[in-house]
């Protein structure tokens, strides 16, 4: 086994080359020498049972590892108890759209802490992630909670371990360039500060969530309040870098799945890190 890298949603290239819908994704991930695909769903879930399940079909037979990104309007601390609840419902759909696409991760933002303090975002999070426990305790799909990136948002490292200590369906999903964003630059530099996350996830929840991590990757511009936009991997001056997370997951064995989530170019620089982290194997 090894890490797998892969797209957050269908790149430029993969239209300029013809294709028009998702279920010929798979096929030319493949042909690019890619591993993985996580279906974006971001701005709501739009599509038939029908479709979802041929993205599914064209996935297995591609040997493509699946992951879905939920609707960003999951509000896990919201103060609005109906808004929260309406929350689970969601997770509840997502759920079903990733068992069609053979999903096994969700991707879930944890929510706001704009408007109160850190520490009551964190009490209603928390309580809305034990009342879904309640109901998806069993539940064979991971439930990722996502570190962000503007410092508003609950989505620390800290954060997010905290929150997945509330049940074990729940698994940390690490966006790298979102760390980067938040600690205003220079968290990721070199190989021991990609190191330091990954052994504070084993030390806090066990060595199986550091080992199979789910991670987001890209260069992200930002500013004193956090993250701005994604960029490009060819765009010039912007962080964290690529070639030291590759180079630390190559020389430890560790196995994460990557999904590149470039502006427009996450398939074409999901390859470039994979190429980057083969030579790393080849040189250890």
């Amino acid at each position: 086994m090894s890490a797998l890298f892969g797209p957050g949603g269908n790149s430029e290239s993969f239209y300029a080359d013809g294709n028009k819908h998702t279920t010929q994704a798979p096929a030319w991930l493949v042909k690019k020498g890619l591993d993985a695909y996580e279906y974006q769903a971001g701005n709501g879930i739009m599509g038939s049972d029908e479709t979802f399940e041929k993205i599914g079909q064209a996935a297995r037979e591609n040997g493509i590892k699946m992951s879905l990104h939920t609707p960003y309007f999951i509000s896990l601390s919201g103060v609005d108890i109906e808004k929260r609840l309406k929350s689970l419902d969601y997770i509840r759909k997502s759920l079903h759209v990733a068992r069609l696409i053979g999903a096994d991760t969700i991707v879930i933002h944890a929510g706001s802490a704009a408007k109160i303090s850190r520490e009551e975002a964190m009490r209603l999070a928390s309580d809305t992630l034990y009342r879904a426990a309640e109901e998806f305790t069993g539940e064979s799909i991971h439930l990722g909670i996502e570190t962000m990136g503007k410092i508003n948002q609950l989505g620390t490292l800290e954060e997010v371990i905290e929150l997945c200590k509330v049940a074990d369906i729940y698994y940390p999903v690490v966006d790298f360039g979102h760390l980067n964003s938040r600690n205003t630059g220079g968290y990721y530099t070199c190989e021991d500060d990609y190191k330091r996350t990954f052994e504070l996830i084993g030390e806090k929840l066990g060595d199986k969530y550091a080992r199979f991590l789910h991670c987001h990757f890209s260069k992200i511009e930002y500013t004193g309040a956090g993250e701005k936009k994604h960029v490009r991997f060819c765009d010039i001056g912007f962080e964290p870098p690529y070639e030291p997370l590759c180079s630390y997951i190559a020389k430890s064995g560790l196995e994460p799945r990557i999904i590149c989530e470039s502006a427009g170019s996450m398939a074409d620089d999901a390859l470039v890190m994979k190429n980057y982290y083969k030579s790393c194997l080849e040189i250890n």
